[in-house]
């Protein structure tokens, strides 16, 4: 039984809304951090740069990801739901119960020919 792609799109969107309020959540993590030696000194304010450029990488992964479930949403729309990209054909179901943004079969995805 292949993966529904309602099923899909139920499971993308509650992954996307997820994403979008993680990225809320986190927004002043990546905020500007203040030049005040008076109330931070210089290692505090090296650790809160260094958290903030943490929090900078953590949202530019989640918006790639948020990017590639709105891709797989466009492909449920195309009825091209579970095509490989690469070489057109389906991919596995195991693989989209992992991940239902999956645009690639594995041997595509390994870089591999059939």
């Amino acid at each position: 039984m292949a993966i529904d792609p309602e099923r899909a799109r139920t499971l993308l969107t509650a992954r996307r809304a997820e994403l979008e309020k993680l990225s809320s959540i986190s927004a002043e993590s990546r905020d500007t951090i203040p030049l005040d030696q008076q109330s931070v000194g210089r290692v505090s304010r090296m650790d809160a740069l260094q958290q903030q450029a943490m929090a900078q990488a953590t949202e530019r992964h989640r918006m790639v990801d948020i990017a590639k479930i709105d891709a797989a949403l466009r492909r449920i729309d195309d009825n091209e739901f579970g095509y490989c990209l690469e070489c057109g054909e389906k991919i596995p179901e195991k693989r989209l119960e992992v991940d239902p943004a999956m645009a690639l079969c594995i041997n595509c995805a390994s870089g591999k020919t059939n």
